[in-house]
């Protein structure tokens, strides 16, 4: 509950203050301090501002503020002592002393909401893992985190909410995950963030530290991978570059989880001391007394102050300390300047430091200056005062205001290094440019890649067909049981028909997926994946795409839905858009199953070449429609190349094993939810009306009601070579494309050595219907999942229904000229 909801009359007990740094010390100052009793005394006519009685003071506060500040209302108590809920009748006589409201007080202030903030590349994610034991997928490039991820857990009486926000370089308005993660900041109001450095690319990474500090929050700076900055032999004085930035520091290594306890021990040091430091003498002593308390009873390994970062929490020596950024006398001026005219509008103060808006409105930051600026009474004022000085600095300093404010931030971090930073020279990178002499050179690097997707299919074949013809064996076995033991009926066709013979059709391929996915993975962690990218960047560049474009295409392989996301770490808009109108034509692992049955039955002999095929002409098909939709379409100016090429890594089998792992169960539940009862509906649609009145199964399946829906469509399939069967399993993959097996598994369920053969042997095709209708697979409408996000990620449905068409026209103009041309060869 926040105090602004409290009425007058009633009282509450603090549990925390939110907010940036200098307005949650101005509070405090103000007596409004974790654990007092506070009263509403009057509301103004106007309802703002409001009375309250605080410490005996009475003491004024704008709602808004009061909005920043959590406590526990003697209704909330009342509540929890008397154990009703929401819903059930009060007694106001219950009596709640002040003891057990504060008491109730400590117990919601020990949860703390950390937001984890870093570059990618940086171990963010692997950090989350470790700390939280979430299962999100770790990537070794930009943009696998295109959303806030969520863990918990429970550390030394502490229940810590862990939030993995995406990895952005900076905080500026130029990505939608820099704009993400800035308003996630501000408007969530974190209790502490961790920002994530990669210690072993320490200097770009702290101007993302840089633009954290201009925001005054409260933080931690996490040295990450700090194996690979000591095993490089430089050095870093971490205590001494904490006292510069103000921001305590500790080194961790997120793969082995070293420094990870620390890490959030140091976290409720600061939770608990920072916003007391250099207050009153009682208020910080009681804080002190308060953490100690809290220290004997959760830390038993060693006493308080017996550890380096516990020496002075609690006074102002401590390199826990907000700092600005000094950008020189030139931009310190026009910030200033900015600042006193944006600091006249009092009631934003609660929610963004005046600083940080005025760097950004000399920075040009448009989305600052729509959002909030322009709903302030001085706007123009504001945007004319932020005008001349960007004139100013041009004739002062001879570059516009932005690149000057970068270009300080990055003088104030070398020389922080300097006084900190011990560079050895020792060449450590020595073995990731050997490896891009090969994997990137312009003669080697396409074959290199190419060979690798063909090992990957090969793989996929090869070693799944093992654990798969067990799997096949299995669910025979299952569906030999429940044919023997069920009675004959409608239930038991249901069971054997419908539910065994769709589902089991599908799970079958379980372990060529997870194959897939494991290759993926250790493209994506070992770092490999950008330099597919990077040498991709000139084909790219021809298709009127961006290199990151292909990062997004090739996560398509796995799931064509996380590859829309994935977009979002193109900064052009064009080039973000043409990347997901054409995802679709990757050949996600859904369609993996299709191929697999038809290409085992037709093309045994040169089954890796026709899979390659397949995905290649997806590829070839893509390059196509992106060269047309960015000339005649979609219209927007090219974004520069950039884009970082970590070192190489040596993927976890730890990491590899949890992300298939995690597809696999991905799988499993799509096969108990939407593949079931998709199951069941089809065979419904199969098996009625009338089942027992055609004398043979084929017969009945032709007068049934998926027959007729079949029959209806059959004119505009058969110029394809398909018959109504196979329509009727192209129109079930709309849903999810692994139904389209379960699908032709429960329609050509009618032979009568159903139990003895399986689906490839049933279908009654030449080898070339079946290499049309997996191009026609390949290519037509995506998945519904599919459509809903590049609804959510273009922001329109214009170009969701687009997808949807121009897919499906093209893939009956491939399918047609593929088979009508083949007949004259073949």
């Amino acid at each position: 509950m926040k105090l602004s909801e409290l009425k007058t009359g009633e009282k509450g007990v603090i549990v925390k203050v939110l907010g940036h740094g200098g307005f949650r010390r101005r509070i405090i100052e103000m007596g409004f301090i974790k654990g007092k009793t506070v009263e509403v005394i009057l509301n103004a006519p106007l309802k703002d501002p409001i009375k309250y009685k605080i410490m005996g003071y009475e003491i004024s506060l704008r709602r808004q503020e009061a909005e920043m500040i959590e406590i526990i209302s003697e209704e909330e108590a009342r509540k929890t002592a008397t154990g009703t809920s929401l819903y059930d009748p009060i007694s106001e006589n219950i009596p709640v002393t002040e003891e057990q409201m504060k008491a109730l007080a400590q117990g919601k202030r020990r949860t703390i909401n950390v937001a984890l903030v870093g570059n990618p590349n940086c171990g963010k994610t692997s950090l989350f893992n470790i700390a939280s034991g979430s299962h999100e997928h770790v990537g070794n490039y930009s943009g696998v985190t295109v959303d806030a991820k969520e863990g918990f857990f429970d550390f030394q009486g502490y229940h810590f909410r862990l939030i993995d926000l995406p990895g952005t370089y900076s905080l500026s308005a130029y990505s939608p995950e820099e704009l993400y993660v800035r308003k996630h900041i501000i408007e969530q109001t974190p209790d502490v963030i961790i920002n994530v450095v990669d210690a072993g690319n320490i200097e770009r990474n702290l101007y993302l530290t840089t633009q954290l500090i201009d925001m005054n929050v409260r933080m931690v700076i996490a040295l990450n991978m700090y194996d690979a900055l000591q095993n490089s032999g430089n050095k870093l004085d971490i205590k001494k570059l904490s006292q510069l930035l103000g921001v305590p520091a500790v080194p961790t290594i997120s793969r082995t989880g070293d420094g990870i306890d620390e890490l959030f021990h140091v976290i409720i040091g600061l939770y608990e001391g920072a916003d007391f430091m250099g207050q009153k003498e009682e208020i910080q002593n009681e804080a002190l007394s308060e953490y100690r308390k809290w220290h004997d009873a959760y830390v038993p390994d060693h006493k308080y102050g017996s550890h380096k970062e516990e020496e002075n929490d609690f006074t102002p020596r401590n390199f826990i300390r907000h700092i600005h950024i000094n950008h020189g006398p030139e931009l310190e001026r026009s910030i200033e300047a900015v600042k006193k005219e944006i600091g006249k509008i009092d009631n934003i103060r609660h929610k963004y430091s005046t600083r940080f808006l005025a760097i950004k409105m000399l920075e040009n930051d448009k989305d600052i200056e729509r959002r909030i600026i322009s709903d302030m009474p001085n706007a123009d004022t504001i945007i004319e005062i932020r005008n001349r000085e960007a004139e100013r600095i041009k004739a002062a300093m001879n570059e516009d205001s932005e690149q000057a404010i970068t270009d300080a931030k990055y003088g104030f971090i070398s020389g922080a290094l300097k006084e900190t930073y011990t560079d050895n020279n020792q060449n450590t990178e020595l073995f990731t440019r050997i490896v891009d002499s090969i994997v990137t050179h312009r003669i080697w690097g396409f074959p290199i890649f190419f060979i690798f997707l063909y090992i990957m299919f090969e793989g996929t074949f090869v070693i799944g067909d093992y654990p798969m013809q067990a799997i096949e064996w299995l669910v025979g076995v299952i569906a030999q049981a429940a044919d023997n033991f069920i009675p004959a009926g409608p239930v038991k066709d249901l069971i054997v028909d419908g539910i065994i013979g769709g589902v089991g059709g599908v799970i079958v391929f379980l372990p060529n997926i997870l194959i897939l996915y494991t290759f993926i993975s250790i493209m994506e962690d070992s770092g490999y994946m950008a330099r597919a990218a990077f040498i991709m960047d000139k084909i790219m560049h021809k298709m009127g795409l961006h290199g990151k474009s292909f990062i997004p295409l090739i996560m398509g392989f796995g799931c064509n839905v996380p590859a829309i996301m994935g977009s979002r770490i193109i900064e052009s808009r064009k080039s973000r858009l043409v990347t997901m109108l054409i995802t679709p034509l990757m050949s996600c692992s859904a369609r993996l199953p299709i191929y697999l049955i038809l290409i085992g039955a037709f093309f045994q002999k040169h089954a890796s070449l026709v899979l390659l095929t397949i995905y290649s002409t997806g590829i070839l098909l893509a390059i196509i429609v992106a060269r047309i939709f960015s000339k005649f379409i979609v219209k927007d100016d090219d974004a520069p190349f950039v884009m970082e090429l970590p070192p190489y890594r040596m993927p976890t089998v730890k990491s590899v094993l949890r992300h298939t792992w995690e597809k696999g169960v991905q799988y499993l539940k799509k096969m108990g939810g939407i593949i079931m009862v998709a199951s069941i509906i089809i065979w419904f649609l199969g098996y009625y009306p009338n089942h027992n009145e055609y004398a043979t199964q084929a017969e009945q399946q032709e007068h049934s009601y998926i027959g007729q829906i079949g029959k209806a469509i059959e004119p505009v399939i058969e110029p394809l070579g398909f018959d109504w069967k196979m329509g009727i399993g192209i129109l079930s993959g709309v849903g999810a494309k692994e139904l389209v097996v379960s699908t032709l598994g429960v329609l050509y369920a009618d032979n009568e050595d159903v139990d003895s053969t399986g689906l490839a042997e049933r279908l009654n095709i030449t080898p070339l219907v079946a290499f049309g209708y997996m191009l026609f697979i390949l290519i037509y409408f995506p998945c519904v999942a599919t459509i809903a996000a590049i609804k959510q990620e273009s922001g329109s449905w214009k170009w969701a229904l687009f997808a949807a068409t121009y897919t499906t026209a093209l893939a009956w103009i491939v399918s047609f000229l593929v088979f009508q041309i083949g007949k004259l060869f073949i």
